[in-house]
């Protein structure tokens, strides 16, 4: 996986989303192990604390789980997958026609873009 750290926002929070859309993408698909807290933070260039808490947060929003012996997993909970996915398209596409509307174009021309052979 590649990591993009900003300095526009806190390294947990883009953890956590960057993680998500791994998951969202099948990187880490539902069920497989994630690397450790150590391996993780190692391959993005984190401290394994702030890498601990991004974890902590994905598993209270419900993407990650614990298991004594098995680490941490990846739910397995498809529609909680599909809803988030559902969601970050969702943001996409309103960031998208708010960029066509500084630009004057109406929600009609902004989608007659994107269905452009």
């Amino acid at each position: 996986m590649e990591w993009t750290i900003r300095g526009d926002a806190p390294v947990y929070a883009q953890l956590v989303e960057q993680i998500t859309l791994a998951i969202i993408r099948g990187e880490y698909p539902p069920g497989e192990r994630l690397p450790s807290v150590r391996e993780l933070s190692a391959e993005a260039g984190v401290n394994p604390n702030t890498m601990q808490r991004a974890l902590s947060e994905l598993e209270r929003e419900g993407f990650v789980q614990t298991q004594r012996t098995a680490g941490r997993t990846v739910t397995e909970d498809a529609a909680r997958i599909a809803a988030e996915k559902r969601r970050f398209a969702d943001a996409a596409v309103r960031t998208y026609y708010a960029s066509m509307q500084q630009l004057g174009y109406e929600r009609a021309e902004a989608v007659s873009f994107i269905q452009q052979p």
